[in-house]
């Protein structure tokens, strides 16, 4: 795919507006420094996947960098109910349904969990320094992660490194509703 001729200025100059060096950007998006000045001089025509890795490392759409009128858009992105979707476990009487939307999996990940009574969605560990933030919005859940154990009820909130063995268990006789986002550390999805 050809990229027009600005689409290397639209990088530095959103890169410059964000103070971030090509050191920076590289180790964000995972792009080379020699790659990321030869683009910005023009020098290459990069591939769509090279432009979706800096995109991603700038933190914008895909779209902001392609686009030549040199106005970049405002993320404004709407995920319908009807577009949520479950993920199959393994584990009968959990139910994870996804939130956010595809192009932000492996950095920010969004999840309603629907525990039946006296069930549990065992994890392994991900991605070292990966974070994990729950919100109890209904029943209560224990959640392990190595060596930690807590009881959290509806209200409660734990964030908690999610780069070891973890657990989270509805030991109750009643249905828990559990909101979980995931972060990952840069350049590790």
């Amino acid at each position: 795919m050809e990229h027009p001729p600005l689409i290397g200025k639209n990088i530095q100059k959103l890169r410059l507006a964000r103070s971030l060096t090509l050191n920076v950007l590289s180790e964000r998006s995972g792009v080379s420094k020699a790659m990321l000045s030869q683009i910005e001089s023009n020098k290459v025509n990069p591939t769509v996947a090279t432009v979706w890795k800096i995109a991603r490392g700038l933190g914008v759409d895909l779209h902001d960098l392609l686009d030549t009128t040199g106005t970049p858009k405002r993320k404004f992105t709407v995920n319908r109910s009807d577009a949520i979707k479950e993920l199959d476990t393994d584990e009968h009487g959990v139910t994870i349904k996804v939130f956010s939307p595809l192009e932000m999996a492996g950095d920010l990940e969004i999840y309603l969990l629907l525990f039946d009574p006296n069930t549990a969605l065992p994890s392994e560990a991900h991605f070292s320094n990966t974070e994990e933030f729950l919100t109890v919005i209904k029943g209560t859940v224990t959640v392990t992660a190595g060596e930690n154990v807590t009881k959290l009820h509806k209200g409660d909130f734990l964030a908690y490194h999610a780069d070891i063995d973890h657990t989270i268990a509805n030991n109750e006789a009643t249905n828990a509703v559990v909101h979980m986002v995931v972060r990952y550390p840069p350049n590790q999805a």
